[in-house]
């Protein structure tokens, strides 16, 4: 039984940092667009472009991450982790 919340614990650690990672790589989408469309030298538009792009692939998968973590727990809510 305490191995079973140990597991908990520990994904409950992973799981709030996965959702504060999540709102952090949101924040920095947000930024990314914000300077994509202040933007007016070529050269800068292609990199916000490529900023933008990066940080969707990684805001995809996070998100991912954060959904796996809760349909595990859904599926069953004592076996987290293990």
């Amino acid at each position: 039984m305490n191995r079973i919340l140990e597991n908990s614990v520990f994904c409950d650690k992973r799981y709030a940092l996965l959702l504060e990672d999540l709102d952090r790589t949101k924040h920095d989408l947000d930024s990314a667009y914000k300077n994509l469309s202040n933007a007016v030298e070529p050269d800068l538009i292609d990199c916000y472009i490529y900023e933008v792009q990066s940080v969707q692939m990684r805001y995809k998968f996070l998100l991912g991450r954060v959904k796996q973590i809760e349909d595990s727990y859904a599926k069953n809510p004592l076996e987290v982790g293990s």
